[in-house]
């Protein structure tokens, strides 16, 4: 790994998304009901659906919402969405991926295209950089929830399979092949690990620092397309100010 910290991100967003709950919650509810239309509503028997669930709890979703999405994909209900990702660059040249659960490819495409265009960044093509990015597991630990020293977490996840450990004072950061999540993650939780995040994402192999006459302009696209209710995910290959 480069030295990028996911967690840190994620921690600093965080504000800015309790904001947005609500939009949040309905975007979850599309993965609920796509993942449950097409491998069933029982998280026990769909792999890909109890990801989900686990990233809607922790999301702090209600069990109300979610039972909610489950039920209208086992009732049959004839809606459908398209999941279509998106590539280009931000701001400074930082490489951008944007996936989308759609119900109308034209609207999203246009959306996705303005946060691009008016904000300094430009579209590309089908695999113009997704290739920069490598598909891995990922799964937090809160330090302050798990009292187990460096060593002892190092050995307990590389004999689990895992890939990588990335330490700092608040979290141990751990990186999986995505074949190998689902094993690591039960795996620390039957040794008695409290998990503060786990999913499948995209990691970028290397990082590009934003100059800083760009970063108004990068954070304001950053905003605007994960605000768009068709946007699942945005994934940046954008430097942490701390590396």
């Amino acid at each position: 790994m480069s030295g990028h910290s996911k967690w840190h991100n994620i921690q600093g967003r965080k504000g800015a998304q309790d904001a947005k709950r609500g939009k949040i919650f309905q975007k979850l509810s599309r993965e609920l009901f796509m993942a449950a239309k097409s491998g069933g509503a029982d998280p026990n028997d769909n792999a890909a659906l109890r990801l989900i669930v686990d990233k809607a709890r922790a999301a702090n979703m209600p069990k109300d919402n979610i039972k909610r999405a489950l039920k209208k994909a086992e009732g049959g209900s004839e809606e459908h969405y398209d999941e279509v990702t998106y590539e280009g660059y931000a701001p400074g040249g930082v490489a951008v991926l944007v996936k989308t659960l759609t119900d109308n490819k034209n609207r999203t495409a246009s959306a996705v295209r303005v946060a691009f265009t008016r904000n300094g960044g430009s579209m590309g093509s089908s695999g113009s950089v997704a290739y920069m990015f490598d598909r891995k597991g990922y799964l937090v630990l809160d330090r302050t929830k798990n009292t187990q020293d460096e060593d002892t977490v190092l050995m307990d996840i590389m004999d689990l399979g895992a890939d990588d450990l990335q330490t700092s004072d608040d979290a141990y950061e751990i990186y999986t092949e995505a074949k190998d999540f689902g094993a690591v993650r039960d795996g620390l939780i039957e040794k008695g690990y409290e998990l503060a995040d786990s999913e499948l994402t995209m990691i970028p192999q290397n990082t590009t620092p934003v100059p800083e006459e760009k970063k108004e302009q990068f954070e304001h696209m950053i905003d605007q397309l994960e605000d768009d209710e068709d946007v699942s995910e945005v994934y940046t290959a954008a430097a942490d100010e701390e590396e």
